[in-house]
């Protein structure tokens, strides 16, 4: 049974997301603050974290950068939030994907389903290659000229979708689908930010990539040499 670790200082969500997180068959373990989300996130170990971003003591944003530190374990923010930038932040700092408050329980239960087959051991060719940059699919690692690199979950499978196609342009909404296995119109802005933080990790020189692509006006394409 896989675990969720739910943080959220509001005891009426924290069960309403744990009645419909145990439904789904899920473990589920809660904290209220930042602090004792970074605690239960070291001493549980989940498997994924569902995290408020208006927290006290420290806020999601200070939760995420600490969990990153040290770890990939896959996060969803569950934010009140209006301003997107407040989101690409979170995104940009290692979250995996979002949810807007007020929220549909069923859509949350979706999504952390998507983030955790995300994980799951991939078919077809074991190791994809584009020049220096290699992933080994099964083992979830990605090395640049032998050096090895950490991406959390989202950003590996966004990245080896293209691995599988060098040189194929993808639009936002098909890597969305990639990850997803539809496409959330409104989640576009999120790829960007997760392509900048694996640019971040994998490029020489991020603000001229030579693996990840941009095509301008329509999407991204990894350089097929």
């Amino acid at each position: 049974m896989q675990t969720i670790l739910v943080v959220d200082d509001e005891p009426r969500i924290t069960q309403l997301v744990r009645d419909y997180l145990e439904r789904a068959g899920f473990a589920v373990r809660s904290a209220r603050d930042g602090p004792e989300a970074l605690m239960r996130a070291r001493t549980d170990r989940p498997d994924l974290v569902v995290l408020d971003l208006g927290l006290p003591g420290l806020d999601g944003f200070d939760v995420t950068r600490q969990l990153r530190r040290d770890s990939t374990v896959p996060i969803i923010m569950l934010t009140a939030r209006d301003d997107e930038s407040d989101t690409l932040v979170g995104l940009e700092l290692g979250a995996d994907d979002y949810v807007t408050k007020p929220f549909s329980p069923r859509e949350l239960v979706a999504r952390v389903r998507a983030v955790l087959r995300r994980q799951l051991p991939q078919t077809g060719a074991e190791v994809l290659r584009a020049g220096d940059l290699s992933l080994d699919l099964p083992r979830m690692r990605v090395e640049v000229g032998g050096r090895p690199v950490d991406l959390t979950t989202t950003e590996f499978q966004l990245l080896s979708a293209m691995a599988r196609q060098p040189g194929r342009i993808f639009t936002r909404s098909q890597l969305l689908d990639a990850i997803h296995g539809v496409a959330f119109d409104s989640y576009e802005r999120a790829i960007d930010a997760h392509v900048k933080n694996i640019r971040r990790k994998i490029e020489p020189n991020p603000r001229t990539p030579r693996f990840l692509l941009t095509v301008y006006g329509v999407g991204y394409k990894l350089a097929d040499a």
